[in-house]
């Protein structure tokens, strides 16, 4: 089993900056293909990012590419995610995940992942 807990989320103005932490409890997170996700209000979860259990790896939803860098620290058993050049329409809950059933083809796959963060919030302003 596996605990997730994000946090670095925020108030942050149009054009700011912010990284975001997940900690993991459990040394098998290390093992795990593991993802960003957000979900803005009345909308669905969606895809942010993800990276490979050794962090060589990753992909990003393509309207965030260049934007955001996920990276991880498996001796630490943190998972990051950097965001840049931030926007009002970034504003979501983000949420971390991982788990065993996750594979790399479908790493954009939200049914995939076994494990979840209670989510951090982020919110820019204009």
């Amino acid at each position: 089993q596996v605990q997730l807990v994000e946090s670095g989320g925020g108030l942050v103005q149009a054009g700011g900056s912010l990284r975001l932490s997940c900690a993991a409890s459990g040394r098998s997170f290390r093992n795990y293909p593991s993802g960003w996700f957000r979900q803005a209000p009345g909308k669905e979860r969606e895809f942010v990012a993800a990276i490979s259990w050794s962090g060589s790896a990753t992909d990003y939803t393509d309207s965030l590419k260049g934007r955001f860098t996920i990276s991880r620290d498996n001796a630490r058993n943190i998972m990051s995610l950097q965001m840049n050049s931030l926007k009002p329409e970034d504003t979501a809950i983000y949420y971390c995940a991982a788990g065993p059933s996750v594979r790399w083809a479908a790493v954009r796959d939200i049914s995939k992942y076994d494990y979840w963060g209670q989510g951090t919030q982020v919110t820019v302003s204009s």
